[in-house]
């Protein structure tokens, strides 16, 4: 009666086996961590976009119906209970056009809005740009 067969060198191959498809399993299990944690961080700016455009557009709203006033110079306004450290910059500045009978154009404006804030540590800005007429009443 031979008892050898608990010294097989296949039983140590196995171990072997088991220990690389472990390690294997590891580092996939880590990659798709940092893969999670990248999808997460890119929800939160697409989140986070979409807020800042949803303002700029009402903004633009309010600047079209005349609800706020513009200055010549640039002004800046801090936003205070939404994003952190967020300020908005509005600049109107008039426009030297001519019409087709080669006549100046008053009264035609482009206005500059720049909303800037901090998101992960760094500043964030979107700049928008739009032509406005106001109404003389």
């Amino acid at each position: 009666m031979k008892l050898h067969a608990a010294h097989s060198p296949t039983r140590g191959f196995l171990l072997i086996e088991v220990l690389i498809a472990v390690t294997i399993f590891a580092l996939a299990v880590l990659a798709l961590g940092g893969s999670v944690e990248n999808v997460i961080s890119a929800q939160v700016m697409k989140e986070e976009d979409e807020q800042v455009r949803r303002f700029l557009d009402s903004k633009v709203a309010e600047i079209e119906a005349g609800a706020v006033p513009l200055a010549d110079t640039a002004t800046t306004e801090e936003i205070k209970e939404w994003l952190p450290g967020a300020k908005i910059t509005t600049k109107r500045t008039q426009l030297k056009r001519k019409n087709e009978k080669e006549q100046d154009l008053f009264g035609l404006y482009v206005v500059d809005i720049e909303l800037s804030w901090l998101s992960d540590g760094s500043t964030q800005k979107r700049n928008l740009s739009f032509y406005i007429f106001p109404d003389q009443r």
